[in-house]
């Protein structure tokens, strides 16, 4: 498998520890093999209120907030009333990036930061975790010789698509790609609270200890991802913020607290100041970014709350 079927392929998933960002939003998404056709399956339908949406105002302005899953099954509804009605009356819509779909952008990067030959993962892994590894490529068509070269972050998030992709989830599904098209159709102005490079180097950046953890917790997790996710998608389709604190965050402050403040903390610290920023300003915006960033003491309002700004449950 080529670098660049690699790298062309990687879209819009969550940079996390296994089971905990999975899908819960973080940005990039690496799929190292076609999306799968699945069986038609009944639709995983919403709750009448579906995900939470909340809402910020000031004298002149009025802020939603979102929390998305960047990968779903096509058959999960997730549409309600009051986020139609949020995003239809917001002028300026707000994404994690503003082209998750540039494949022209991603390649160079990954190429850029993704591989380093000089020190292959077989030189950094147990003779164990390198078979896991062969046995985890296998399932996207490829192996652990193939994937050798491949830098630990670049590997882990690679390999924590592919059962995902088995179970029938497709990024191209995710909420981000379907409300990004609306927004052209609507045209809204479409802003990023960060680009392409800076989520790469999110994880890119990280000392090759914490990367390696980040590989192991994949493979560790790799037979139970699937599930994970389901139970992710449930809480957040039916709007239970505290269920999917459960399955999406709290395990990762627990086992990986250096990639949970990486992932999570800091980014969430940088859009709460972009936020104050927009609320300087006046008229309706809407934004919607990973619904891990949405729950939990240290979510997006919650840093806002400590600085006198409250979002309010819609």
């Amino acid at each position: 498998m080529s670098l660049r079927r690699l790298a062309a392929s990687t879209r819009r998933f969550s940079l996390t520890v296994a089971g905990v960002a999975l899908g819960a939003a973080l940005g990039l998404s690496a799929i190292a093999a076609p999306i799968q056709a699945f069986a038609a399956e009944p639709p995983v339908a919403a709750a009448a209120d579906g995900p939470a949406l909340w809402v910020i105002r000031d004298a002149d302005s009025t802020l939603y907030l979102f929390g998305t899953v960047h990968v779903l099954k096509p058959s999960t509804e997730w549409d309600s009333a009051k986020v139609n009605a949020a995003f239809d009356s917001a002028s300026d819509i707000w994404f994690e990036i503003s082209n998750p779909d540039d494949q022209a952008a991603i390649v160079p990067l990954i190429q850029q930061h993704g591989v380093s030959p000089q020190t292959p993962l077989s030189s950094l892994l147990s003779a164990e975790e390198f078979a896991d590894l062969d046995r985890a490529a296998k399932t996207i068509g490829a192996s652990g010789p193939q994937l050798d070269a491949l830098r630990p972050w670049f590997a882990g998030l690679t390999l924590a698509m592919a059962p995902l992709v088995a179970a029938g989830y497709d990024p191209q599904s995710g909420v981000e790609l379907v409300l990004k098209a609306r927004a052209e159709a609507g045209g809204k102005s479409i802003h990023g609270l960060e680009t392409i490079d800076k989520q790469i180097r999110i994880l890119a950046e990280l000392p090759e200890d914490q990367q390696l953890e980040f590989l192991r917790s994949t493979l560790k997790e790799f037979d139970n991802a699937a599930i994970e996710l389901d139970k992710m998608v449930t809480a957040w389709a039916t709007g239970d913020v505290e269920g999917l604190d459960s399955v999406a965050v709290a395990k990762m402050k627990v086992e990986a607290p250096h990639i949970h403040d990486a992932l999570l903390v800091r980014r969430n610290t940088d859009w709460a100041n972009q936020i104050q920023t927009i609320l300087a300003g006046s008229g309706v915006g809407f934004i919607a970014v990973g619904a891990a960033h949405l729950t939990g003491e240290d979510s997006v309002q919650a840093i806002l709350a400590q600085r006198g700004v409250v979002a309010e449950r819609q």
